[in-house]
């Protein structure tokens, strides 16, 4: 077995696809979190791109969490791609989808005014409809296997929980496919373990640090104004 490090952030939702990853096979790691705000000299050596994560294996070092995650499903058991070919490109697509996904909710929480926040909202609710049109059978977007996708996805998912306690996206009404899979997703233990217990309060603070129209809402809701519907 590889002495695997995983160099984290503790928001960072590509950093969660690798914990997943790594949790769904039983694998034993370190984690190492760093401050991106205050890179360290050794990270900035290591990473190509300045971004979480990184695995560390036997010293040498992966980036990229598409490329870290193919290469544990390749050399962990149990596998989480599917075994053929075509399939196989069709989920790194999908993951793909994940990440532009993690982009748009991006945007919305650093959306300037009220007409891009709607905007970028309404762009959402277009990739989760665009996803019910793609699910079979649930509760995973393979059907009863769970898989990288899966994994992929489990992080856009959670950005919701936060963000639905303030306002109202709408972003997953008449989805009941995509509502079982995240309802399923949120159960599921590699998931939970994938952040810390201080996820939620860390992700609230972010998102109140942004010079953006979530982060004036925010304010306005500390200081008792009415949620955005």
């Amino acid at each position: 077995m590889p002495d695997l490090e995983l160099v984290s952030h503790h928001l960072c939702p590509y950093v969660q696809r690798a914990a997943i990853t790594l949790a769904e096979k039983g694998v034993a790691y370190r984690r190492t979190l760093i401050d991106l705000a205050a890179r360290p000299a050794w990270f900035t050596t290591l990473s190509p791109l300045g971004k979480v994560p990184l695995l560390k294996v036997d010293g040498r070092v992966l980036f990229e969490s598409a490329a870290i995650i193919d290469y544990l499903d390749e050399t962990q058991g149990p596998a989480l791609h599917p075994s053929d070919p075509f399939e196989r490109a069709e989920h790194r697509g999908w993951i793909a989808f994940a990440s532009a996904t993690l982009d748009n909710i991006g945007a919305l929480y650093n959306a300037a005014d009220a007409e891009a926040f709607d905007a970028r909202a309404a762009e959402l609710e277009a990739k989760f409809a665009r996803l019910e049109a793609t699910l079979g059978q649930v509760p995973y977007f393979a059907g009863p296997a769970f898989s990288l996708v899966d994994a992929a996805f489990a992080p856009v998912f959670r950005y919701f929980e936060t963000l639905e306690r303030f306002v109202e996206l709408g972003t997953f009404a008449g989805k009941p496919k995509v509502a079982a899979w995240r309802r399923a997703l949120a159960r599921r233990p590699s998931v939970q373990a994938a952040v810390d217990a201080d996820y939620p309060a860390r992700l609230e603070r972010f998102f109140r640090m942004r010079n953006s129209h979530l982060g004036r809402l925010l304010a306005g809701l500390a200081a008792g104004q009415p949620a955005l519907a």
